[in-house]
């Protein structure tokens, strides 16, 4: 664990700021990303340790290079930005879709491009998809087709990049993270009365799914939904 930092693209928040606030607290050099350098600098002093913030925008890929030239050897990368989009077809949104196809398909995989020189051959990539992939529901025309192209770019990273270790996590409903939690009760336990292990997924659930997959050896190509059985029942 040693062998350079991890890095957290998105993580200045919600699930990526968890998994920040994990590997910060094993004494690991971590760097966080988000859209404003400012609020990317504020989190990483929030997280602690060894936490450095870096501002630049998935959306405008250009942009990805430059920001992380400074970064050194790394052990973990991490993409856990997200942006939530509700697009329906009847009233599609164009610059709405391209913005969330390149945030999550051209930027993630730029910045994959970016530091795949200065991953260690031991280390791994984690990539957020979502489980919108398998259960769509109105408005998630664009959010399915790129969590499940997620599924694909995983599928051509381990085969590249190998002997670097790609998979991907596809949280369900996560109870306690910012955007669920502030929904009504009654949704949530809706939902949580849907799911098989009689519990919504929390955020411990997820950072601990993502320690799994980046730091076991044989961890590789996976698509790991993490949901409490969640993605069999019907909405």
């Amino acid at each position: 664990m040693d062998q350079g930092s991890v890095v957290i693209i998105g993580g200045t928040h919600g699930l990526g700021r968890e998994v920040a606030k994990y590997f910060a607290d094993q004494g690991q050099d971590v760097v966080v990303t988000g859209r404003d350098a400012g609020r990317a600098k504020t989190a990483a002093t929030e997280i602690g340790g060894r936490t450095r913030g870096i501002g630049f925008d998935l959306a405008s890929p250009a942009e990805i290079a430059p920001a992380l030239k400074d970064i050194g050897a790394v052990q973990h990368l991490v993409l856990a930005a997200i942006e939530r989009d509700e697009n329906k077809i009847r009233e599609y949104d164009m610059n709405r879709a391209l913005r969330l196809v390149t945030l999550k398909l051209v930027g993630y995989t730029e910045a994959v491009h970016a530091l795949a020189g200065r991953l260690s051959k031991d280390g791994s990539i984690l990539i957020f998809g979502g489980e919108a992939k398998d259960k769509p529901y109105g408005g998630s025309t664009v959010v399915t087709t790129v969590n499940a192209g997620i599924s694909g770019l995983v599928r051509t990273l381990v085969m590249e990049l190998a002997p670097v270790r790609v998979n991907a996590i596809h949280p369900g409903i996560v109870g306690d993270s910012p955007y669920w939690s502030a929904k009504p009760a009654a949704v949530l336990e809706g939902i949580r009365a849907k799911t098989p292990a009689g519990r919504l997924a929390a955020m411990e659930d997820i950072v601990s799914g993502v320690v799994f997959l980046l730091t076991n050896p044989a961890a590789n190509g996976i698509d790991l939904a993490l949901d409490g059985g969640w993605h069999f029942m019907t909405w």
